[in-house]
């Protein structure tokens, strides 16, 4: 198995994890939020999936000057509506990670827009499996903040 093998092999886990959790929201509690300075869960299901699309023009190098993401303006309507429109935009961002040698995962260097860190290509994707995962902790929290049973996301 090659390196971007096992990193998809990583970020498909991890998404599917997010899935079931993103699952047992009831509508219901769509806007809810701990704090007022805090995403509504369906803000943060989306930021998770919105994220790979803007993923995958830092990692080809893309300019992040004047970003504008497919989600703008979009109303929230429902976790599934969530995932059909982000489902194209992860493929993408997939494929584009199943093309990198080995070589360019442990040579290619991207600097991340946000803070202007520079990190190999490798290690820059595992953040991103990271990134999703953090949230995924953090959903959690809502759910049992909520009072809503969680998910079983350990089988």
């Amino acid at each position: 198995m090659t390196q971007s093998e096992l990193i998809i092999l990583n970020f498909n886990e991890i998404r599917r994890r997010s899935i079931k959790l993103w699952n047992g929201l009831p509508k219901s509690y769509y806007n809810w939020k701990p704090d007022e300075k805090a995403m509504t869960a369906i803000e943060m299901i989306r930021h998770v999936l919105e994220a790979d699309y803007g993923w995958n023009i830092i990692i080809n190098n893309g300019n992040m000057t004047d970003y504008k993401t497919p989600w703008k303006n979009r109303p929230f309507i429902s976790i599934a509506d969530e995932l059909e429109f982000a489902e194209p935009y992860r493929n993408i961002f997939l494929e584009r990670v199943r093309q990198f040698s080995d070589i360019e995962l442990n040579e290619t260097e991207i600097i991340h827009p946000g803070n202007g860190q520079k990190k190999l290509l490798g290690n820059y994707l595992l953040r991103i499996g990271y990134h999703e995962s953090v949230h995924a902790g953090q959903f959690l929290s809502y759910l049992r903040a909520m009072k809503i049973n969680r998910p079983e996301i350990w089988d």
